[in-house]
């Protein structure tokens, strides 16, 4: 199978760099961010915290990427810093590398209509659910649940199960 990647030029709340190919037998959520984006500070991040919080580091991987596609002279690294400290962001952030046009790197690849965007890969590294904007708690709950309830190369089975949420 072959496994995606994000293209991150710096990371923050973790001294190594992060794959998707290092958390294989995790399911991971990415919740794809701008700092500046009023939906991601109110939905979004607090979303992912929850995430966090309720399911074992064990089983799941939370990981946020700052895809900053405006506004790039106020959301830079510093301020990002500064950011996830302010917000009590604790899990792992990595920033989006610059693309060739408006767009970075990731976003571009995983065809993101803007932020708040989440991302949800199943333990074998399969992208399965693709959210844009507001998530509801509940159904992330339980496309996180059916995900880790899965036995080895069920997603070969279920590759018609990603979601695209609104």
């Amino acid at each position: 199978m072959n496994i995606p990647q994000l293209h991150v030029s710096q990371w923050f709340n973790t001294d190594q760099d992060i794959t998707l190919s290092s958390l294989l037998g995790k399911v991971v959520v990415v919740e794809v961010f701008q700092m500046l984006c009023p939906g991601c500070v109110l939905h979004g991040l607090p979303l992912a915290n929850k995430v966090r919080h309720c399911f074992s580091h064990e089983t799941v991987a939370v990981i946020g990427l700052h895809s900053v596609f405006e506004h790039h002279s106020a959301m830079t690294p510093v301020s990002l810093k500064a950011f996830l400290q302010e917000y009590r962001i604790t899990f792992p952030v990595g920033v989006d590398m610059p693309g060739k046009g408006v767009l970075p790197k990731t976003m571009e690849a995983f065809a993101l209509r803007g932020t708040p965007s989440m991302l949800v890969f199943d333990k074998e590294g399969a992208l399965r659910a693709h959210h844009f904007g507001d998530v509801s708690e509940i159904a992330l709950g339980s496309e996180i649940a059916t995900l880790l309830s899965e036995r080895p190369n069920a997603s070969i089975s279920n590759k018609s199960a990603v979601t695209q949420g609104m």
